[in-house]
């Protein structure tokens, strides 16, 4: 009897990604990748070359459970031969989702107001106190246009806000979204919200320049990655009140996050939550085990990078 193909998943895979796995290949939950013919990995998990090596000339696949893959290395992947797929599409929705929740949440300041109720502080004569920003009618800068800024766009339009956009995709805009330069976006929005993958040339887009072009009090989101924000930047601009607030999903060094932005009271930040849905995971977990199902069957996956 001929031996299944080895799988080896070294992130957190939902069980219905394991079972159809399990279906048609030997599955194992993390160990040594050497004789692998697939390798599922996530953005927290770097594969670089060495990794690739470990694996052998067995390997055909890196299949990342997520839609970034900043943390693959994709020259050596084709230097070897080894695809690379990753699963967009199905958490748009939930990535936007968690993205408006960031601006109402920085805006209402309800980080705050939370942390005033649990230390029995309610009440305090200050009229001022905790005193936010409503969405409706705001300006809203999506830095990014593709499949979750898009989704953005129509949640929003129940607040009746202002859109602007910068974007390099294609994506056609609706109508009355308003394209506009970077540099010109920030400083027009009340709200900006982050959406681009991270590449050389995004990596740091949103710098100590850039944050000082925005508004005086508008609010920061990013729900894309880390590194796109100078981090250091950023916690010096709402440190000095240049910044109203600030919702975070993601960070330059995950799961780190440094302690001056976490000392911040203006900041609302959550650990790269984006897709953690029941629904989104799921599906994301069917998409990246159709993926490597497709290329060990010797078919082109359904969501290729490589």
């Amino acid at each position: 009897m001929t031996a299944r193909p080895r799988v080896v998943v070294l992130s957190t895979l939902p069980p219905v990604g394991h079972e159809l796995l399990r279906q048609q290949f030997a599955v194992e939950a993390g160990g040594q990748v050497a004789g692998a013919a697939a390798i599922v990995t996530d953005p927290s998990i770097p594969a670089g070359g060495a990794l690739l090596d470990s694996a052998g000339s067995s390997l055909q696949l890196v299949a990342n459970f997520g839609v970034g893959y900043d943390n693959i290395d994709l020259d050596a992947a084709r230097a070897r031969g080894v695809r690379v797929t990753n699963t967009p599409g199905v958490l748009t929705n939930a990535t936007a989702e968690l993205a408006v929740a960031l601006m109402l949440a920085a805006g209402r300041r309800i980080a705050e107001a939370d942390a005033a109720v649990r230390r029995d502080d309610w009440g305090r004569p200050d009229a001022d106190e905790l005193i936010g920003r409503e969405l409706a009618g705001a300006t809203v800068g999506l830095v990014g246009f593709g499949r979750i800024g898009g989704r953005v766009a129509e949640l929003l339009r129940g607040f009746e806000v202002r859109l602007l956009v910068t974007s390099r995709s294609s994506y056609a805009p609706s109508p009355g979204v308003e394209r506009r330069d970077l540099l010109e976006l920030l400083g027009a929005s009340d709200f900006v919200s982050v959406h681009v993958p991270l590449t050389a040339e995004t990596r740091h887009l949103i710098d100590a320049d850039a944050l000082a072009a925005m508004k005086r009090g508008a609010i920061l989101v990013n729900t894309s990655r880390g590194a796109v924000v100078d981090t250091t930047a950023l916690t010096d601009a709402l440190r000095a009140g240049h910044l109203g607030a600030a919702g975070l999903d993601v960070y330059e060094d995950e799961p780190q996050v440094p302690q001056g932005l976490r000392e911040l009271p203006n900041t609302v930040l959550l650990p790269h939550i984006g897709s953690a849905t029941a629904t989104t995971r799921d599906a994301m977990a069917r998409l990246c085990a159709d993926n490597v199902i497709a290329v060990l069957d010797g078919r082109d996956p359904p969501t290729a990078v490589v």
